[in-house]
C-alpha cells in the first residue's frame, strides 16, 4: 500500500511540472532505444538506432519491463512527453533544460512486471527530440512486449490536431509548448476510446494549399510536401508507407488556408483534390475521412463543407466508395477555450464523442475497447 501511495505521489509531483534535475552518472541497468522489446508507433527516424528521433506529436514509445522503477533517458530539451504506469491515469514530464537527460517515471513501485507508455506530448520542430532509452533496477530487465491494437488510425491535421493550447484557460493566450498537449486531442481520445493506436501527421499553422496568414496564392511548404517527411520539415527523409498502413485515416485542413479572409476557395479545392489523390494512392484501402473543424466562422466553414461535400461525391462518382465526410460541431465558447481561441479540453473531448460513434459505424469497432 505504501509504494502504490509513493507512486501515486510522485505521478501528481510530475504532472503539476516538476523537472527531472541536472544529469549525473545513472545507477542501474540501461536499456538501449533500439532494444527489441520497446516499441514505436509513429514516424519515427532509425538512421542512428540508439537515438531514435520524431517530431510530430502523439508519438509513442511502448515497453513491459520488471523491478520497482523506471527512468528515461531522452536528448537534452526534448521537450513535454505524457507518461502512463500500468495503465493508471497519464502524468506529464519534462526535459527542458540543457543538463537534463534522464527523468524518473517510477519508484517505489511493486516489485514485478509492469508496463509504460509514452507519449510526445508537443511539436517537436524546435525541440528534436530523441528517445536514448530506460534505466531498470540492476538485474531487472525488458520483457517481451504486448502486441500492439491491430486497429489503426491516422489523423492528418493542424493545431487542432495538435491539441494547441489546450491546457490554456485563457482564450487570447499565445501559443506556449507548455500548453500543447496532443495526449489530450480530439485524435488520442477517439483512439483510446476505440482501442486503437494512431498516428498524428500534424502542425500548427499548415494546410492544404495556404499556411495561416499567407499570401492569397499559397505556400510552399504545405501538408501535401510534409506528408512525404518521416520528420517535419526536413525532406531528406522521406517516409516509408510499408511500414504503416493505416484503416481510417482522418484530414482535418481548412482551418489555415481560410484564415484571415485572404483565401481562394478554387485553390484550396484543387490542392485538396490532390492531396486526397496523394493519400488514397499511398493508402489504397484504407476509409478516408474528411473532416471539417470547429473553428471556422459561418461563411468559410460553409465554404469548406462545400468543397468536401463535393470531392466525396467525386470520389464515389470515380468508384472510390471509401471516402466519406463529418462536420464537427462548431465551438460557441460555452465549454470555454484554450489558447488563441482553439479548442479547450473540453471542447476536444465533445469532439472525440461525435467522431468516435462515427468511426465506430464505418468499421465495427465497438467503443471502449481497452488499450
Amino acid at each position: 500500500m505504501k509504494s502504490k501511495l509513493f507512486a501515486t505521489i510522485l505521478a501528481i509531483a510530475l504532472a503539476t511540472g516538476i523537472k527531472a534535475g541536472p544529469t549525473i552518472p545513472v545507477s542501474g541497468h540501461v536499456i538501449n532505444a533500439d532494444d527489441p522489446g520497446i516499441q514505436y508507433v509513429g514516424r519515427v527516424d532509425f538512421t542512428n538506432p540508439q537515438r531514435p528521433a520524431f517530431n510530430f506529436p502523439g508519438t509513442e514509445i511502448r515497453a513491459n519491463f520488471e523491478g520497482t522503477s523506471l527512468k528515461m533517458i531522452a536528448r537534452p530539451m526534448s521537450g513535454y512527453f505524457m507518461v502512463s504506469i500500468d495503465s493508471c491515469e497519464a502524468f506529464k514530464v519534462s526535459l527542458n533544460c540543457p543538463a537534463d537527460s534522464v527523468v524518473t517515471l517510477a519508484t517505489a513501485l511493486r516489485d514485478g512486471r509492469h508496463s509504460v507508455r509514452i507519449a510526445y506530448a508537443m511539436e517537436g520542430l524546435d525541440t528534436h527530440p530523441e528517445f536514448w532509452g530506460f534505466v531498470l533496477d540492476n538485474e531487472c530487465d525488458i520483457l517481451r512486449p504486448t502486441a500492439l491494437p491491430d486497429r489503426r488510425i491516422e489523423f492528418i491535421g493542424n493545431s487542432i490536431t495538435c491539441a494547441y493550447g489546450v491546457e490554456s484557460t485563457e482564450k487570447t493566450a499565445p501559443f506556449e509548448y507548455a500548453t500543447e498537449n496532443h495526449f489530450y486531442s480530439y485524435a488520442s481520445r477517439v483512439s483510446d476510446a476505440l482501442g486503437a493506436i494512431h498516428t498524428s501527421i500534424s502542425r500548427s499553422g499548415i494546410g492544404v494549399y495556404r499556411n495561416y496568414g499567407d499570401v492569397r496564392t499559397g505556400s510552399r511548404d504545405c501538408m501535401p510536401q510534409e506528408f512525404r517527411n518521416t520528420l517535419f520539415a526536413d525532406s531528406t527523409r522521406h517516409w516509408d508507407y510499408s511500414r504503416w498502413q493505416p484503416d481510417v485515416v482522418c484530414i482535418n485542413l481548412g482551418t489555415n488556408d481560410f484564415s484571415t479572409d485572404n483565401y481562394d476557395a478554387s485553390l484550396y479545392e484543387q490542392a485538396y483534390r490532390k492531396f486526397l489523390a496523394q493519400v488514397r494512392g499511398v493508402y489504397p484501402k484504407a476509409k478516408i475521412i474528411l473532416l471539417s473543424g470547429p473553428m471556422l466562422g459561418e461563411k468559410e466553414n460553409s465554404i469548406e463543407k462545400a468543397v468536401l461535400d463535393k470531392l466525396q461525391k467525386e470520389s464515389r462518382k470515380h468508384g472510390d466508395k471509401n471516402v466519406y465526410r463529418f462536420d464537427f460541431t462548431p465551438q460557441t465558447g460555452d465549454l470555454g477555450y484554450g489558447a488563441s481561441y482553439h479548442p479547450s479540453y473540453r471542447q476536444q473531448q465533445k469532439m472525440a464523442d461525435e467522431l468516435t460513434p462515427f468511426i465506430s459505424s464505418l468499421t465495427g469497432w465497438q467503443q471502449n475497447v481497452g488499450k
